[in-house]
């Protein structure tokens, strides 16, 4: 089933790597400047998709955000399988939707993908 919206994690070391994959395979990535940890942009694939990558989103880890359904991936993970086979780094993701009546357990439940493939883990998230 097609997710909503797409959402991943990466290191914030590798955030101009992830850009220049996605502009080489999936299309012109235009980011506006960053607002502190926050910098809002658009994909330009099959469609125009807002993007918002967020810096220290988990610690080191950077959220970026893909506001649409009419992303090139239909769930989180295939996002994460793309980008990780592309930029060859580790890409999270969440194993799935989440909604607050699922309690805070379902919440720390977390893909960590790799080119070798990918495992579920716990990732305590820190405010």
């Amino acid at each position: 089933m097609r997710q909503p919206d797409i959402e991943i994690y990466l290191k914030e070391d590798f955030l101009d790597e992830l850009n220049g994959w996605l502009e080489q395979h999936v299309g012109r990535v235009d980011l506006g400047p960053w607002s502190g940890t926050t910098r809002r942009g658009t994909l330009h694939g099959d469609a125009a998709i807002p993007l918002m990558i967020v810096r220290k989103a988990a610690g080191k880890w950077a959220s970026i955000w893909f506001e649409s359904e009419a992303t090139p991936w239909a769930t989180d993970l295939d996002c994460a399988r793309a980008v990780a086979a592309g930029i060859n780094r580790e890409v999270r993701c969440s194993i799935g939707g989440w909604e607050e009546a699922q309690g805070e357990a379902d919440a720390d439940r977390w893909y960590k993908v790799t080119t070798e493939g990918e495992e579920e883990f716990t990732w305590a998230l820190k405010p």
